[in-house]
This record gives C-alpha cells, sequence and structure tokens, in this order.
C-alpha cells in the first residue's frame, strides 16, 4: 500500500516518542546486533478490530531509517481478524528493533479507540451518531480523534477555542441568569458554533430560544429522553440534541428509539483497551 507524505504535527509527535524511548541508543542491540544485520518483521493482529495509527507506526520505522521497506496490507478505518498479517517490512535490524515498541504503542493504543468506536456505532445501529470528547491522552488528541473518525464515529470539537460550549461551571461563574449567560455567549461568539448543556427540559428550551446551535442533555434518564425530545421538538423541529453523561458499551443501546442526534461518549478515548497486536521479527 503506498502511503501518503506524513503531516509536520504527525512528525513531531512520532519523533517525540521515539526519543522518549531513546529509540537510537538501544543499548540492547548496540551491544550484541552486528551493525549489517538485516531483519524482516510483521505485525500481527492476535484479535478482531479496527485500525488506526498506521501512518503514525509507518513514520516510526522510516524515521529510524528510510532504507526499511513496507508494506501495509489495510489502512485507517479496515476491519482486521485475529491472525492477520497487517503489516509486513525489511531492513536494518537495528532500526526495527528501534522502530517496534513506540510503531506498536501508537498503532495499539489507536486501534482500541477505532474499534470502541465501531462497537458503540455497531450497537446504535446507525440511529445516533457517536462523538468523542476532549477527555483524550495529552499530546494524542488529533491522532485519537482520527481514531474515532477511522472506528466511524464523528469528532465534537477539537479544543476550547474552536466552539463555544456552556457548561455548569460556566454558568456558575458567568454571575447572570441561565438564559442571560446563553444570549451573552451567543451575542460575542463571532460566528462559533455555540453549544449550551441543559440539565432539564425547561433550560434546552431557553437555549434554543437564545440561539443555541445545539443543547446537550446532561445525566438525563433513557426512560425520560423520547418525551423530552419530542417536547423540544414540538417548538424547535430541527433542534440537534446530544445526549451525555456515562454512556459506554454496556448502556449505550438505551438510547434507541430516544430520537437524539447524537451522544458524547469520553471513554472512545480516555479509558479504552488497545487492540492486541504482535510484532515478529525474522531473519532471512
Amino acid at each position: 500500500m503506498e502511503r501518503a507524505s506524513a503531516d509536520p504535527e504527525s512528525v513531531s509527535l512520532v519523533r517525540r516518542a521515539l526519543k522518549e524511548d531513546h529509540a537510537r541508543e538501544d543499548a540492547t542491540s548496540l551491544a550484541v546486533v552486528p551493525e549489517s544485520a538485516q531483519a524482516m518483521g510483521r505485525i500481527l493482529a492476535r484479535e478482531s478490530g479496527v485500525l488506526a495509527g498506521t501512518p503514525l507506526a509507518a513514520l516510526a520505522f522510516s524515521l529510524c531509517d528510510e532504507s526499511v521497506e513496507q508494506e501495509w496490507h489495510f489502512k485507517d478505518g479496515d476491519s482486521v481478524s485475529s491472525n492477520e498479517e497487517i503489516f509486513r517490512c525489511s531492513g536494518p535490524a537495528r532500526a526495527l528493533l528501534a522502530a517496534e515498541r513506540t510503531a506498536l504503542n501508537l498503532l495499539q493504543q489507536l486501534s482500541g479507540v477505532a474499534s470502541s468506536t465501531a462497537r458503540l456505532v455497531s450497537l446504535l445501529e446507525g440511529e445516533i451518531q457517536v462523538m468523542d470528547t476532549r477527555k483524550t491522552v495529552p499530546g494524542l488528541r488529533d491522532a485519537q480523534k482520527a481514531a474515532v473518525l477511522a472506528g466511524g464515529g464523528v469528532n465534537q470539537r477539537r479544543d476550547l477555542e474552536d466552539e463555544l460550549l456552556l457548561k455548569e461551571n460556566h454558568f456558575a461563574l458567568s454571575s447572570l441568569s441561565y438564559e442571560e449567560t446563553v444570549a451573552q455567549a451567543v451575542a460575542v461568539a463571532g460566528g462559533k458554533t455555540v453549544g449550551v448543556e441543559a440539565r432539564t427540559q425547561e433550560q434546552a428550551l431557553q437555549a434554543f430560544q437564545k440561539g443555541a446551535a445545539y443543547v446537550l442533555l446532561d445525566n438525563f434518564s433513557t426512560s425520560d429522553l423520547p418525551q423530552v425530545v419530542r417536547n423540544i421538538r414540538a417548538e424547535y423541529p430541527h433542534a440537534i440534541l446530544e445526549a451525555s453523561g456515562g454512556f459506554e458499551e454496556s448502556n449505550i443501546a438505551e438510547l434507541r428509539g430516544s430520537g437524539v442526534d447524537r451522544v458524547s461518549v469520553g471513554a472512545t478515548t480516555h479509558s479504552v483497551p488497545s487492540l492486541d497486536l504482535s510484532f515478529y521479527l525474522e531473519v532471512p
């Protein structure tokens, strides 16, 4: 598979990861592996899932040695099965050993995000969009958000500057009423999207009345949501409604039939298990 040229942020991320691992000062390989030694490597899936992070893993090998030849059998967003070969490479043995852990760390973590997202999307049967949050691993936000897309999810705002999202703490600190806080945010947003957290149906209606682009229905019970959504849409037929609050694989299917447009799930990025992958080295 031919790989696209890497963007500067990805290169910087992988360089930092390699530096963290002291990849160029691999004391064990320098001690016992001849500089001239060549090797072949393979990455195999040990469980089924959805891939993400392949460009970053590829960078780990090429940044350790540009002469490493790589053959990727899958791309981000592809499903893989247990024992399926994902990747094959060949080149200087020291370079393959140096890149191995960084490549696997990135590929496993991001594939875990994509796989978890895909499972949530499947449980909702296409009825409701699965959105990420800002609950990401520091330094990996863009990579994790790309992994959410690979799993069939949708990206929420990237950062604090991207959109306005009024939440409980903003209302507590604004020294204004709920309605006045929303109105002020909309007035100074400069065209940016304004989302508003609502803890009651009344607040949701007030938020739309003051110009909110969407409302995040926080911690509503799934039994109450269908009627709440109907009541809101009776006044605002095109209202964008997002559910939030503790949704994960064990309970997200309860949202089906609720009428919400989307659900935000922090667990897809902040506490997801890595996809089990293994790297095998062979002497030609």
